[in-house]
């Protein structure tokens, strides 16, 4: 899935590895290395989990709020500079969570079964 790589590899790679550019983003937001780490691995969690069919929706969902962060940090932090960017992954973000949905109910008999 083309989200998936992009997620895994363009967005969580750079801020796994302290990309110059994502250390020097986090830095201006005041985040620093333990945010950056954090966002990457949230990123990289989610692209992975994008890749399995019972857990499209529950990841599109997770990363669709990770772009509603991502959107208002651009608009505060960076005067809106990259601001549309996040609001385009948002729309096949929101595409798949509502197309998986009925793997949400498949999730949540497992879990019950194994609580």
């Amino acid at each position: 899935m083309v989200l998936a790589l992009f997620y895994g590899i363009a967005s969580a790679l750079p801020k796994l590895i302290a990309h110059p550019s994502a250390s020097e983003g986090f830095d201006k937001m005041g985040w620093g290395n333990a945010g950056m780490y954090t966002i990457g691995i949230l990123e990289l969690a989610g692209a992975i989990a994008l890749l399995v069919p019972v857990l499209q929706s529950v990841a599109a969902a997770a990363l669709g709020a990770l772009m509603v962060g991502a959107f208002v940090v651009q608009v505060v932090v960076f005067d809106g500079q990259n601001a549309a960017t996040p609001l385009i992954l948002i729309v096949p973000l929101a595409l798949i969570a509502w197309k998986r949905r009925e793997s949400n109910r498949a999730l949540l008999r497992w879990a019950r079964r194994e609580a």
